[in-house]
């Protein structure tokens, strides 16, 4: 009896270690006319494979989450006081809000959260962004666009180093920067994962990259679609009350349209 208990507890102490819990931000369309609304919905995945897919499971608590849209010059709305549970179950379906755009640009959704889990004693940190663009003509939107390589801070953060939004489509590289602590996370694990598909365990060659020295990895989409690029980073000995140690995360959702919304092609 002794030695069953302690296989369940090793048992139990692996299947914690292992899972993870990631949160993504998505917009319903990454292009809208001036005065037009986008929803931006919070989603949450529990993935005990290193997130190996894109699928939604529970739903985050909100309460102690930052969910904002950063527009173009820098002004910051929140969406938590509107957000909308989209679910009958309390850990069913997911968060979603309006946002009304009335100044053209590139504007940048983040969420961010930081808690002791209840089902391990483990910290969890979290960020995630995506982007949209506002214009005054969906005819001829324009190409230049600044404010995707904004960094905001985040423990954890997946910076854009090329627009993923204009220009955008199938054979553009969806290009991103790993910072831990604001500095180049050399080596990280970039996965870049299209929704539908999931990844093969281990290392996947097709979809997952090792940044370089600067933390950089790229990724060419051959179809739209979504995209969730995830890393994430442990840190053992970042301890505290309640945690024996500290898990990082961060995604960034990139929507590929099949036709570019620029060149049309």
């Amino acid at each position: 009896m002794l030695r069953l208990l302690c296989a369940l507890t090793i048992c139990f102490g692996l299947s914690t270690s292992l899972l993870a819990h990631d949160t993504w931000v998505q917009i319903n369309t990454n292009l809208i006319r001036t005065g037009d609304l986008v929803h931006v919905d919070l989603m949450l995945g529990n993935h005990g494979n290193g997130h190996r897919d894109f699928k939604l499971a529970s739903k985050i608590d909100i309460g102690p989450s930052t969910l904002e849209v950063i527009a173009p010059g820098g002004e910051k709305y929140d969406l938590k006081p509107n957000a909308i549970d989209t679910g009958y179950a309390p850990k069913e379906g997911f968060w979603s809000a309006r946002f009304t755009a009335a100044e053209p640009g590139l504007h940048l959704v983040a969420h961010t959260v930081d808690r002791v889990v209840a089902y391990a004693p483990k910290r969890t940190v979290k960020s995630a962004k995506t982007f949209f663009v506002v214009s005054e003509s969906l005819d001829r939107v324009p190409e230049e666009h600044s404010g995707f390589d904004r960094v905001l801070g985040h423990p954890l953060e997946l910076v854009a180093t090329a627009n993923p939004v204009t220009p955008m489509g199938p054979g553009q590289p969806i290009r991103v920067q790993a910072l831990y602590q604001g500095k180049p996370l050399s080596g990280a694990r970039i996965a870049f994962i299209p929704r539908g598909q999931a990844l093969e365990e281990g290392f996947d060659e097709i979809y997952e990259r090792l940044a370089d020295e600067q933390g950089r990895a790229s990724f060419t989409p051959k179809e739209g679609n979504y995209y969730l690029v995830v890393v994430h980073h442990d840190e053992p000995e970042q301890k505290g009350e309640g945690y024996d140690y500290t898990h990082y995360s961060a995604t960034l959702t990139v929507f590929v349209p099949q036709v570019c919304p620029c060149c049309g092609e």
